[in-house]
């Protein structure tokens, strides 16, 4: 595929995750944005859109609803609905924490005390965008909950598989973070420098639920871009 090439389909082809009547998952790719903001950039949400238009040969508007979001320095496994019936039912799943998330990170330091729970309290502030731990109960901060492992480790870094037990504001960088290990390039939480992309070292790599027409349990794995994820595993 050409680097210039503006057919949706041969722009998302290649990380199409899983795709049935119902649903779309999408391997996104850290700087791209999963909906709309400010910035005016075109976002993954608008592409997957036209996928599905020119694909499916649909003239005019489609329907594509968004399920569930991660940060634009993070990579990884975005799902979307096709159907207004699985879009609510998706909803559903993340109301309810029935969707589960696994992500990878390498972070600054080598991790010793893995595995590990973190479980902290969080409050975001919406004018930095940016969210803040205790490790005590405050008025109005909600309680965050973590697990990891050591997959890797280096002189330097850490590889780090999570799941998440909640679904906080920036959780995953908050929390980690807070236990001195910064996920590698996220300047906003502490990391010692940027990543030459932009990015940060953070990706979503696995979700498991249940399809939510069919009934059947979907794992669906997603690989990371970023050669360093590998580096880390030794491969």
């Amino acid at each position: 595929m050409s680097p210039n090439s503006t057919d949706p389909v041969l722009l998302l082809q290649d990380r199409i995750l899983y795709e049935d009547n119902h649903l779309l998952i999408v391997n996104k790719r850290a700087g791209e944005i999963v909906q709309g903001d400010q910035t005016g950039d075109k976002p993954l949400l608008e592409l997957v859109r036209d996928y599905i238009r020119v694909k499916g040969n649909k003239p005019g508007n489609v329907f594509c609803g968004l399920v569930h979001r991660i940060d634009r320095p993070v990579s990884g496994a975005v799902i979307y609905a096709k159907t207004s019936k699985a879009l609510s039912r998706m909803n559903e799943m993340v109301k309810n924490r029935k969707i589960r998330k696994i992500y990878w990170a390498v972070v600054e330091g080598v991790v010793t005390d893995a595995p590990r729970r973190l479980v902290h309290y969080m409050w975001k502030n919406e004018k930095l965008n940016k969210s803040f731990v205790s490790e005590v109960e405050k008025e109005n901060w909600r309680k965050a909950e973590l697990s990891y492992t050591l997959l890797g480790a280096s002189e330097r870094y850490s590889l780090l598989e999570i799941e998440l037990h909640t679904g906080r504001h920036h959780q995953i960088r908050a929390q980690l973070s807070a236990i001195g290990h910064p996920i590698k390039g996220d300047l906003k939480y502490g990391a010692k420098r940027s990543n030459e992309d932009g990015s940060i070292a953070l990706h979503a790599h696995q979700l498991v639920f249940e399809h939510p027409v069919s009934h059947e349990t979907l794992n669906i794995l997603a690989e990371p871009f970023a050669p360093l994820f590998r580096k880390m595993l030794g491969e």
